[in-house]
């Protein structure tokens, strides 16, 4: 069993810090160029930590330097190693240490180091509630899906077998080759069930074992929304920082076509659903209680189940369907992290709150800055 790292050792690292010198870290992936901008723009220092091969983002593009008598770009520092998962090694810790950095996780963090060497090997104070980041998973014993569950938020309906399926259902399974991606398909038979996932066992996409762990659920029909929320522990109060929606591939391309065409064309490829961007889609006003209603009772019950509760940024993903007898909010996805859609501020909710438009990243560093300055640290990390 895991020895967990304990807030007493978080809090001795922190009393080590010099707090006029904290240098905001992540992971050379996923949401780093906007949680290094954020931290920039609250005057921060940034540090990368970047697997060769893929730090020229970082390293290169992006690296402050001076331009026309200016400074530009947002990542000051970047660690360079052979396997992300080589940021646990105490050679590593003791850099990021040195540099008193508070550690930004986002998803590309909990696919590439292993939940066990975060709770248990990671003592570098990481922004948010650690304890969380595992719940993402769905094999998790008490994950998104629980407490959804337990805040009385709406979800769509789960097959456990699929001979019971009776209506559009969508398969999530994980992929074989990069199990941190899922492979989605549809059915609305049992019979189309066993079809599509045997030819995909047999492409390869996906195994048995696989298939077997798959979560079934009814396909819902409404206007795909993804609500980014900050929870702010020093303030006690929960935000909205946008709304955006996700950008996919092949799937929105196959949606460009025509419905003749899109029937013609399935036959030879298959329906992939990997997520590759976002784009920012306001919501109706009139539904912005509901949003905020069903954010206030997740917060609650991350509380309840896992002290001290989230911290900071996560998202709902989900859909707003029709009724009857009203528009609702039905939610089939949680990012318990940075969800990962830096356009969120185009959309004026956070602009409504702060008076301009702040992005996640910003955001997590408003918060750190406040800590700071109100010797709060120990509040908003773990």
């Amino acid at each position: 069993m895991v020895s967990l790292i304990t807030s007493q050792q978080i809090s001795e690292v922190l009393a080590r810090y010099d707090s006029d010198a904290i240098t905001v870290g992540t992971l050379g992936s996923h949401s780093a160029l906007d949680i290094c901008k954020g931290a920039k723009d609250e005057g921060f220092r940034t540090v990368t930590v970047c697997k060769k091969g893929r730090e020229e983002t970082y390293d290169r593009y992006y690296r402050v330097r001076k331009s026309f008598g200016r400074v530009c770009g947002v990542v000051d520092e970047t660690i360079l190693l052979n396997k992300f998962n080589e940021i646990l090694t105490p050679a590593i810790q003791r850099r990021l240490a040195s540099m008193n950095t508070i550690f930004v996780p986002h998803r590309s963090f909990t696919v590439y180091v292993p939940y066990d060497g975060i709770e248990g090997s990671f003592h570098i104070p990481i922004f948010g509630a650690r304890s969380l980041l595992r719940a993402e998973e769905r094999d998790a014993e008490r994950n998104q899906h629980y407490l959804l569950e337990k805040a009385g938020i709406r979800t769509p309906r789960m097959f456990k077998n699929y001979t019971d399926i009776d209506r559009l259902v969508v398969v999530k399974v994980a992929e074989a080759k990069r199990t941190y991606e899922r492979a989605f398909f549809y059915a609305s038979t049992p019979k189309q069930f066993e079809e599509r996932s045997t030819e995909l066992i047999r492409s390869g996409l996906i195994t048995q074992n696989a298939l077997d762990k798959a979560r079934i659920e009814e396909f819902v029909v409404g206007a795909q929304y993804n609500f980014n929320y900050f929870y702010s522990p020093l303030l006690g109060e929960l935000e909205l920082l946008g709304t955006d929606a996700r950008r996919q591939t092949n799937l929105d391309g196959l949606l460009r076509l025509p419905a003749d065409e899109q029937l013609k064309i399935l036959g030879s490829i298959e329906v992939r659903n990997i997520e590759v961007g976002h784009f920012a889609a306001t919501l109706r006003e009139s539904l912005l209680e509901k949003v905020f209603q069903i954010g206030e009772r997740f917060v609650d019950t991350t509380k309840a189940e896992y002290q001290p509760g989230i911290i900071g940024p996560f998202a709902l993903q989900g859909a707003v369907v029709p009724g009857p007898p009203e528009e609702d909010i039905v939610i089939f996805d949680v990012s318990l992290r940075v969800p990962g859609s830096p356009g969120t501020k185009a959309t004026h909710y956070s602009e409504c709150l702060w008076g301009n438009p702040v992005s996640t990243g910003r955001r997590i560093a408003m918060e750190i800055r406040a800590a700071v300055e109100d010797n709060r640290l120990e509040e908003i990390v773990s």
